[in-house]
């Protein structure tokens, strides 16, 4: 006998129902490896707002991230559930992009935001109390979803079209999406003609979204900032100084780390292994200098969780299998990361105290961004096997305003995200400050000799009080 899939639906929805009258995911019925075909069971393809209107109050909603926004979905779900007059909807994500309706005032009655990276589009939101920010590494948040600690209702997924074997791709995201997807009791799925087709653990069978929504929209562009003088002299430091040929280079976002890719043109056999990428990693394979054949982890590939910036990106990302997009647990893992050869980490900070503590997700109580990836990138490189990892932090002397951003103290409230005893290579425009192994005072004396000669005397001083000694080599 052969199930049609509203047969199957049935069967599951008679015998097998879950809390919250979803559907309870069985071994022998059904399979939440996301990968896995079950031809019987199909998607039913509706319009947004039929697709979130089995959105209730109490749920926990997930929603894709980055330049995978499901902004469709996002606003259809804010308007329902005003409409509706949905009470208490947590609506659990990283860095989204688009307008996050559901964030914005006139929905607080509705929903709750809860970041697990905080982007613009809600920093409002979480510093005035009308939304929530949970302080995670990237590479644990898939454990939130497995081991059950948040219970995923529905989640909002973007995708690329389906192939002639049935198979989506989370495209340019598939970071923590995965996770989220096997765990949720109810998927639907924004199928965008634009989105690029991934290789990796982003390939999902059609047949595990309970409804599908139909787009054609270009995917939201993160345009190259120009950097900075301090920030150019910053990446020419890191790129002559510190990253070497056959480097496995991990990279966050922003202006110093796309002025080191500026500055890496004429190194050879670079490999990327990192959680995300942009624009400059493309310019690099295109030059030559990145050629992944040194690494351990997936070699001759560019390996990452996640992506955004232009369109020049995304078509490179398109049905390319030289690149391959990978959960965050894998891609961040410290015992992974650390087996290949040279690893460089380079990532920013906000502001670092005398003795090396790195704040990087607050500005004082002000929530800025979050954890990601930082420390654990900056494990890996540490515990690089060959013994030639860099873990790198840098930023900027000082403020646009002309306040030091190495510090006598964090301020008040701040999160320290990489500790002192996590730090190695602090990088300003004024130099390199190699940490590992200093004393207190050793490491006050390498801070102060690359901060802003503006606030040398004026650090020195505040050392001499912290420490009750004067800092030195």
């Amino acid at each position: 006998m052969t199930l049609t899939s509203s047969c199957f639906r049935t069967l599951l929805k008679t015998n097998v129902r879950g809390v919250n009258g979803f559907i309870s995911r069985s071994y022998y019925l059904y399979s939440s490896e996301p990968f896995h075909p079950y031809p019987v069971r199909q998607p039913k393809w509706m319009s947004a707002e039929e697709a979130v209107s089995v959105i209730q109050s109490g749920h926990k909603v997930f929603l894709h991230a980055g330049a995978a926004t499901p902004i469709t979905l996002a606003d259809a779900m804010a308007e329902h559930g005003k409409k509706a007059g949905l009470r208490n909807v947590e609506v659990l994500h990283l860095h989204s992009e688009g307008p996050a309706t559901y964030a914005q005032p006139e929905y607080r009655d509705h929903f709750r935001s809860n970041s697990l990276f905080i982007g613009a589009n809600v920093r409002k939101a979480i510093n005035s109390g009308a939304a929530d920010a949970i302080p995670i590494f990237l590479s644990e948040i898939p454990l939130l979803f497995h081991r059950r600690l948040i219970r995923i209702d529905v989640a909002l997924i973007s995708v690329s079209q389906p192939d002639k074997h049935g198979y989506c791709s989370l495209g340019v995201s598939v970071d923590c999406a995965r996770a989220a997807m096997q765990n949720a009791k109810y998927i639907i799925g924004l199928v965008n003609k634009q989105m690029p087709r991934t290789f990796g653990d982003g390939l999902i069978h059609q047949c595990h979204f309970d409804a599908m929504v139909a787009e054609d929209r270009p995917l939201p562009e993160l345009e190259k900032i120009t950097a900075s003088s301090q920030e150019q002299e910053i990446g020419r430091l890191i790129a002559q100084n510190l990253v070497q040929d056959g480097a496995t280079l991990q990279m966050g976002i922003g202006s110093i780390p796309n002025a080191v890719l500026d500055q890496l043109g004429t190194h050879r056999d670079l490999g990327i292994h990192t959680e995300m990428f942009s624009d400059g990693v493309v310019d690099l394979v295109e030059t030559g200098a990145v050629s992944n054949t040194k690494k351990i982890i997936q070699p001759g590939k560019i390996l990452s969780s996640f992506s955004i910036g232009t369109k020049k990106l995304y078509d490179f990302l398109d049905n390319n299998p030289s690149v391959v997009m990978v959960d965050a647990a894998y891609s961040n893992s410290t015992d992974i990361i650390s087996q290949n050869p040279k690893v460089t980490a380079i990532n920013s900070a906000i502001e670092v105290d005398l003795t090396g503590q790195v704040v990087s997700d607050s500005i004082g109580t002000k929530m800025y961004s979050g954890f990601g990836g930082q420390v654990d990138f900056i494990r890996g490189a540490s515990l690089c096997r060959d013994g030639l990892g860099k873990p790198i932090m840098a930023l900027p002397s000082q403020t646009k305003r002309g306040e030091t951003k190495i510090v006598p103290f964090i301020k008040e409230g701040a999160g320290v995200v990489t500790t002192r005893a996590h730090v190695h290579y602090v990088v300003t425009e004024f130099g390199i400050a190699f940490l590992f192994g200093k004393s207190l005072r050793q490491r006050a004396y390498e801070l102060i000799k690359i901060a802003h000669p503006n606030h040398r005397e004026q650090l020195e001083k505040a050392a001499f009080n912290r420490l009750k000694c004067m800092p030195a080599p």
